[in-house]
């Protein structure tokens, strides 16, 4: 990142560099304009000699940028150095936490009848007659005003939000509620709304950003319906695969009413909102050329193999069915069994517990069969406004009384989470700076006033403390030292307290001896710890780590071996089935998982 300044016209500038490979698409834009939107200063954007207004999503986005794409931000005006320097660290978190999708690796299958290859959305096999795509128009009177019905449609995607917060899709919600207030400030009527429409998703055809396009529409389409305006898709009765050439985000709710098997698509990527969510809601899908595909025919959809057989022989239906009645009975059979222990063959039981984010995701988690809270991550509750002490105690008490079970990680911030009442250091490389723990050293109020409520809210329940980014032991030592006098401060009776480590940091490894001298558990947190074990930062956008390398596996044995405290993994690396049977092997007898992932989670260490 480069960084220019010029006194005379309190103008500042900097180079920020796309590292995801989804480009700078439409949920992180939305998120950072409305960062921008907060300071008072004029902001710009430059790329390839075309300059826009960074507070508007339409003409940022338009600037299409993709991986590896270096774009200048200018601040010039009334707190301008604030805004630049806020707006790189929003850029920086937006680009750290955008995984790419990967492409699914293909299973080798062989089929007698003639088969098309597809790019694979999800897995899942599928047996059923083609359908394409049909749609019906209504038309009825309404009263509503074009203002209005954008008022009614941002109420909506409000409501789309909250009923998806858990899940990891919720944010295209409030990307599309941005795209629509964007919209609605350049125009005062249904027509000049379509003619905006028009002339930014001009800017994304033939870009990597063409999948987006389907928002712009799925928004055009939210607020016709409240003009009296309104597209419905019209489905069989009977099972059916779908054969489209895309779909609008907002039809696969219509999708999950209907008797769909799977979906064909043909004009659409991995990264669209509308895979994304078919990905949500587990419907096998590809992506593939449908144009000699003939309605009413029955094929089979492989989404294992990435294929479709146009004219099954007998022996190619029979072992689709084979495999659809298999898949069906992993399924139920996890799901019947998500609230029992999960044992291995050999009888050892692997506790399951969950990684959550707010209470929500706490009762979530309880109702997929979580044993207890691996991860509770603190950090939803610091946002753009710092939380008060009874904020955070109300909050944290509701959580508690969800579960027995509850590891809590103090606050996470700094790299590439920034808070705008945390004023930290600007900083060449912020993931080895200001992070995790090492907030002790430049905010004790926040942390003592954490650990406050944390105590309050825990009262005389057992709960396990962690705090993240440890490096030394006396690193550890200080927080622990901290919490204590914290405690003794407030005359909170901390004797249900335990306190831990997220081992992250590769030079724990070679402390291990001093470590348990003085900390009651460990957790690995493997998305970190692999991170810092290859130098290479998760998004960069040519370098790429192997989260099964036998480098991570040998790393976390070590740690095993060398602990004589309790140790569990609660990075992305528990709820790999591919890892777990290593992970058991190793001698891991904790998990923390994602909610969605619990069930699979158990059934994959009952088959080991």
């Amino acid at each position: 990142m480069g960084l220019f300044s010029s006194f005379f016209s309190k103008s500042l500038s900097a180079d920020l560099t796309v590292t995801s490979g989804n480009g700078f698409h439409l949920r992180p834009v939305a998120q950072f304009v409305s960062a921008a939107k907060k300071y008072p200063c004029r902001i710009s954007a430059s790329f390839n000699g075309k300059e826009v207004n960074a507070k508007g999503l339409n003409s940022l986005l338009g600037l299409s940028l993709e991986q590896g794409d270096t774009f200048t931000i200018t601040c010039k005006g009334k707190k301008a150095e604030q805004a630049l320097q806020a707006l790189t660290e929003t850029f920086t978190s937006l680009m750290h936490k955008d995984t790419e999708v990967s492409m699914i690796e293909k299973e080798s299958a062989s089929y007698e009848g003639f088969v098309i290859t597809g790019e694979i959305i999800y897995e899942g096999i599928a047996i059923a007659p083609l359908y394409h795509y049909k749609e019906e128009h209504f038309h009825r009177k309404t009263k509503l005003s074009f203002k209005e019905a954008c008022k009614k449609s941002s109420e909506e995607l409000d409501s789309l939000y909250e009923s998806q917060r858990v899940k990891e899709n919720a944010s295209i919600y409030l990307a599309q509620k941005e795209l629509l207030i964007s919209l609605k400030e350049e125009s005062d009527s249904l027509e000049a709304f379509k003619e905006k429409i028009e002339t930014f998703t001009a800017l994304l055809l033939g870009t990597k950003l063409e999948s987006k396009i389907t928002d712009y529409k799925d928004i055009l389409q939210r607020v016709e319906k409240h003009l009296g305006i309104e597209t419905k898709m019209v489905f069989p009765e009977s099972a059916f695969i779908l054969v489209a050439d895309d779909l609008l985000p907002s039809q696969i709710e219509q999708l999950l009413d209907s008797a769909v098997s799977a979906v064909i698509l043909g004009k659409t990527s991995l990264n669209s909102h509308t895979a994304i969510l078919l990905r949500a809601e587990g419907i096998p899908s590809l992506i593939a050329d449908s144009s000699s595909l003939t309605e009413n025919t029955p094929v089979i959809l492989d989404g294992y193999a990435g294929l479709i057989v146009t004219n099954p022989r007998d022996k190619d239906f029979q072992k689709a069915k084979q495999r659809l009645e298999a898949d069906r009975k992993i399924l139920d059979k996890a799901r019947e069994k998500r609230f029992e222990p999960a044992l291995t063959k050999e009888g050892k039981v692997i506790k399951v517990l969950a990684n959550v984010t707010d209470v929500i995701s706490a009762k979530q988690a309880k109702e997929e069969g979580a044993e207890g809270i691996g991860l509770l991550r603190t950090e939803f509750l610091f946002k753009e406004e710092k939380p008060t002490f009874e904020m955070q105690v109300t909050s944290y008490k509701k959580i508690f009384d969800v579960f027995d079970d509850i590891t809590v990680r103090t606050l996470d911030v700094g790299g590439d989470k920034a808070l705008p009442y945390i004023d930290l250091p600007k900083e060449e490389n912020p993931f080895l700076g200001i992070r995790g723990i090492r907030l002790l050293d430049t905010h004790p109020e926040i942390i003592e006033e954490q650990l406050h409520a944390i105590f309050t809210a825990a009262d005389t329940k057992a709960i396990r403390v962690m705090f993240p980014m440890v490096s030394t032991v006396e690193e550890f030592t200080k927080a622990k030292q901290f919490a204590e006098k914290t405690a003794a401060k407030y005359k909170v009776d901390i004797s249900n307290i335990l306190f831990g480590i997220m081992i992250e940091v590769p030079s724990v490894l070679f402390l291990m001896d001093k470590f348990n001298e003085v900390v009651d558990f460990y957790s690995i947190g493997t998305n970190d710890l692999t991170q810092y074990l290859f130098a290479v930062e998760r998004t960069h956008p040519t370098l790429k780590t192997n989260d099964l390398s036998p480098v991570v596996f040998n790393a976390i044995q070590e740690l095993v071996e060398r602990s004589d405290k309790p140790v569990s993994i609660c990075g992305e690396l528990a709820g790999n089935t591919k890892a777990i049977p290593t992970l058991l092997q190793i001698g891991i007898k904790t998990l923390s998982v994602s909610a969605k992932t619990i069930a699979q989670t158990k059934e994959t260490i009952r088959n080991v």
